[in-house]
């Protein structure tokens, strides 16, 4: 994989460079998938797991790059959003002329589906809040409420790596899922002990990487959005439900342009940014 700058106005597009496709990351161009977000042209191209990596871009405030693939799937890295923040950050990230796009939430939207739900408020600036709950003594009830400052998402989200259980491996690589899966790109808990060496990175990753996944796909709004998320034991499936049944609404939302007083920190910089080289 590699990343490039893009112009002003031109917003994340993946570019398949063995299919000769490209695709722009916004919610209209996903394709059913319950494990992962996965792009696609309509045609017979896709592209996979994108969203630790729409989660990076979103974390250092990159409106504009293009993604250069060479097969159907973002690198799974370690399963967290770290590796591609920081050789991000590491190479480099240019303002560019143009003032930054946001999305506002005017009035409250929600899905909900099988005991899950997810919903946009209205807020002045970015909030996010999710609860997850798993029959596994240690996993159990976690819920976490963040607002995005400066340095929020390099330090509470970015690190929090995708997880699963040791008993669904043999389903869920049946059905062909996980077939790269190792202690390397994943937390991997069995009953109430984390297999990794090392253990966890916060007590409560699990509800994080949760956090972080949501983070990627609200970013398939094509910009930032200036609300507050709550999810509740959803996944990726309903947040691009929540993004569609958002944009239905020309009532429930607007599009503005940031200012100085948009305090998001990295998430909401006044001016357009793009990668300078990757």
């Amino acid at each position: 994989m590699r990343i490039h700058p893009a112009p002003p106005d031109a917003g994340i597009v993946f570019r398949r460079v063995d299919a000769g496709a490209e695709i722009r990351a916004l919610w209209t161009s996903t394709c059913e998938s319950s494990l992962s977000t996965v792009l696609s042209n309509g045609e017979g191209v896709r592209i996979g797991t994108i969203e630790h990596l729409m989660a990076a871009l979103a974390g250092c405030g990159i409106d504009n790059a293009i993604v250069e693939l060479d097969g159907p799937e973002v690198p799974i890295m370690d399963g967290s959003a770290a590796p591609f923040f920081y050789m991000m950050e590491r190479a480099g990230i240019v303002p560019q002329d143009a003032a930054r796009r946001a999305v506002k939430i005017l009035k409250p939207v929600s899905v909900a589906e099988n005991g899950a739900s997810a919903a946009l408020l209205p807020e002045y600036g970015f909030s996010m809040s999710f609860e997850i709950d798993y029959d596994n003594p240690l996993i159990r009830r976690q819920d976490i409420s963040l607002s995005f400052e400066p340095g929020t998402f390099e330090t509470e989200l970015a690190p929090a790596r995708t997880f699963g259980l040791i008993d669904d491996l043999p389903r869920l690589q049946a059905a062909g899922f996980a077939l790269g899966g190792s202690l390397d790109n994943a937390v991997v808990v069995s009953g109430s002990q984390v297999l990794n060496e090392g253990g966890l990175r916060y007590t409560d990753e699990f509800v994080r990487h949760k956090l972080l996944d949501a983070v990627g796909d609200l970013y398939l709004a094509g910009a930032p959005i200036i609300g507050h998320f709550r999810g509740l034991r959803s996944g990726h499936a309903l947040t691009r439900r929540l993004l569609a049944t958002l944009f239905a609404d020309p009532n429930a939302w607007c599009e503005t342009m940031m200012t100085e007083l948009d305090e998001f920190g990295a998430m909401a910089w006044p001016q357009a940014e793009s990668l300078a080289s990757a």
